[in-house]
């Protein structure tokens, strides 16, 4: 499953004292997309190494979710290289870039309400090969990250709470076993002790899997969790670095909603 590193990974490698080049396991290069003849995304650059999350700031409008539906193939691209760990999937449909090993967190959660919350983690399991013609069993490690999801293994997704959707839509895609791990503003709308809990998981993920987490997000101390920054302007990316280095400024100009 997904905790079967105990070793902590950055952009630079695994963390020994010494820091080494790591390849990426995610890499998108010049990357253009076009809704019609409007460029929303325009030559964009960006990598993820294992073990890595990376953040993708910006306001709203900038194509912070063009890029990650781009990458998950739910929208096309006019040119531009999308590899996972070295293999071009540009030309995969959404579900084999599932079972390559991209899970996807969307914006709204997506959880399916008249589903109970055990048939929605099922669904996750679609993702794994096979699908669940092979793979019914849901991995109880989910249920160490988010309790509560055990606790109501049998009630209707549309009956939680949005905090509580957002667990489970995370726990869905985590059963999927992805390498790279998409995440979709997914502290919006939600309860400041559940936001926690979720960036919690998050980091435990991260630190006891190895797998890549590509964030958008504009709470700044979730932010300031991952490693790595990229800030977009205009279908863009116009800064990045690691994110110890964003200044208040910065804060303001890619983070105000």
């Amino acid at each position: 499953f997904f905790f079967s590193s105990r070793r902590r990974h950055t952009r630079y490698g695994t963390v020994t004292g010494v820091q080494t080049c790591a390849l990426p396991i995610f890499t998108v290069r010049d990357l253009n997309v076009y809704y019609g003849e409007s460029h929303i995304l325009r030559n964009v650059d960006l990598s993820i190494a294992p073990g890595q999350m990376v953040c993708l700031i910006g306001l709203n409008g900038v194509g912070k979710t063009t890029l990650l539906k781009t990458i998950i193939g739910l929208l096309n691209q006019r040119s531009g290289s999308i590899r996972l760990s070295g293999e071009e999937i540009s030309a995969r449909p959404p579900h084999q870039r599932a079972r390559s090993g991209i899970g996807y967190v969307p914006q709204g959660r997506e959880i399916i309400p008249q589903l109970t919350v055990r048939e929605n983690l099922l669904l996750g399991l679609e993702a794994q090969p096979g699908g669940l013609s092979r793979q019914r069993h849901i991995d109880p490690l989910v249920f160490e990250l988010f309790p509560v999801l055990e606790k109501f293994l049998n009630r209707r997704g549309g009956d939680l709470s949005g905090g509580q959707q957002q667990q489970l839509a995370i726990a869905r895609a985590l059963l999927g076993k992805p390498r790279l791990l998409l995440l979709d503003e997914p502290t919006e709308g939600i309860q400041p002790n559940v936001v926690l809990d979720i960036q919690r998981a998050v980091a435990r993920i991260i630190r006891d899997s190895g797998i890549g987490v590509l964030l958008v997000e504009h709470h700044a101390s979730f932010v300031r969790q991952a490693d790595w920054y990229y800030a977009m302007q205009k279908g863009g990316v116009v800064a990045s670095g690691p994110t110890s280095d964003l200044s208040q400024a910065a804060i303001q100009r890619f983070l105000s909603v």
